[in-house]
């Protein structure tokens, strides 16, 4: 079953790293278009910022139970390079 949690970790973290490249990627484009909208690129702003904070949150749990809840940060470290 670990095995299988790690896998689903995995995939998640890179399916949010590419959701969040994609969010700032859409923000870049929309403060260099001509004629946007500030309303929208202020909300789009901050919509961008808290999705990134929050998936890093989500994943620091994500990560934790996949490498089986150890005691300390340095045990998941040495997994992940180990």
């Amino acid at each position: 079953m670990t095995e299988i949690i790690l896998q689903a970790y995995k995939d998640v973290e890179q399916a949010m790293k590419t959701y969040n490249k994609v969010l700032e990627e859409q923000l870049n484009f929309l403060k260099s278009a001509p004629g946007s909208n500030p309303s929208i690129v202020e909300r789009m702003t901050h919509g961008t910022h808290a999705m990134r904070d929050s998936s890093m949150i989500y994943l620091s749990y994500a990560k934790y139970v996949a490498y089986g809840m150890p005691e300390s940060e340095d045990l998941v470290q040495e997994d992940l390079q180990g």
